[in-house]
């Protein structure tokens, strides 16, 4: 029975993550601005047979490579960014002890989650 379970999630999250691609590529016109959506995103999904070492590292190879093509496309930097800048600032403050009270209770939350 518990297998049949895990089947059963599974082939569900796989219907979500891939109706999520779909939606994006098909859109949806609607006379409700909140509800009208263009179509026409870009998406991509990625399905590997194992995740190992290997494929993860080279998973994470192809996002480093995507959003560097993607910023010479548009002419920006994408690893110096004003956000890129604040996150590092929050990083420094949460590695010497000082930032973790100025922190939404959202962020504070996954902290004590992760344990650190």
């Amino acid at each position: 029975m518990g297998k049949t379970i895990a089947i059963l999630i599974a082939r569900l999250l796989f219907a979500f993550a891939f109706a999520q691609g779909a939606a994006l590529m098909q859109g949806r016109s609607s006379d409700d601005p909140q509800r009208d959506y263009s179509g026409n995103r870009p998406s991509s999904t990625v399905l590997l047979d194992r995740l190992d070492a290997r494929s993860l590292g080279a998973l994470i190879a192809f996002y480093e490579h995507r959003t560097f093509a993607n910023a010479v496309l548009l002419g920006i930097n994408p690893f110096d960014q004003f956000g890129v800048e604040l996150g590092k600032d929050i990083a420094r403050r949460l590695a010497d002890g000082t930032g973790g009270d100025r922190l939404d209770a959202s962020t504070r939350a996954l902290i004590e989650r992760a344990g650190i």
